[in-house]
């Protein structure tokens, strides 16, 4: 989590170097209008990009010698951001749901936690199901337990595929389903 509080990360932006920032002794120079000048001193560079009106940024830092580019980099900037932006809207996260219960949840309210699943499953999300066991009801969770969770696995059978069947962790039982592709 970051200082704010929130669970999403902070994007950080990637900084490169530029101009007076550079400092090895020779780099290899691409102009600002894509062609190769071949191995040059960085001050050469520097002259170059200035005579241009443009920025010398490094583009491959681990080359050797690093190449550099004869560019705009707030403009550079502007369309490494706007790409950044344009793979964060395609790409889907899938979420894990936990619908949690215990050996003695009721029909009706174990009905009503399965439409839940039924749910996240529509929407795409893993579900994990819990069934905890307190004090000594653990002694039911070979029978009651594994009952119970083959019950909502044939129940959701229509609806999703076992990602992982039931299985002890501690004092609870652990199920994982998912949707159907």
């Amino acid at each position: 989590m970051n200082r704010r509080g929130r669970g999403a990360p902070v994007q950080r932006e990637v900084k490169a170097l530029t101009n007076e920032a550079i400092r090895f002794p020779k780099v290899r120079l691409i102009d600002h209008e894509g062609e190769q000048r071949g191995v040059v001193s960085t001050e050469e560079a520097r002259r170059i990009a200035d005579d241009a009106g443009l920025d010398l940024v490094v583009v491959s830092e681990n080359a050797d010698p690093p190449v550099c580019r004869v560019m705009n980099y707030d403009k550079f900037r502007y369309e490494q951001k706007k790409k950044t932006q344009e793979a964060k809207k395609k790409q889907t996260i899938v979420e894990t749901k936990e619908i949690k219960f215990r050996p003695k949840t009721d029909d009706h309210d174990l009905d009503f936690k399965i439409k839940n699943v039924k749910k996240f499953l529509a929407q795409k999300h893993k579900v994990k199901l819990t069934m905890r066991f307190r004090g000594r009801e653990i002694v039911y969770c070979e029978t009651i337990g594994l009952e119970a969770m083959n019950k909502i696995a044939a129940t959701l059978e229509t609806d999703a595929i076992i990602l992982q069947p039931p299985k002890m962790e501690g004092r609870q039982l652990v199920m994982f389903v998912g949707p159907k592709a």
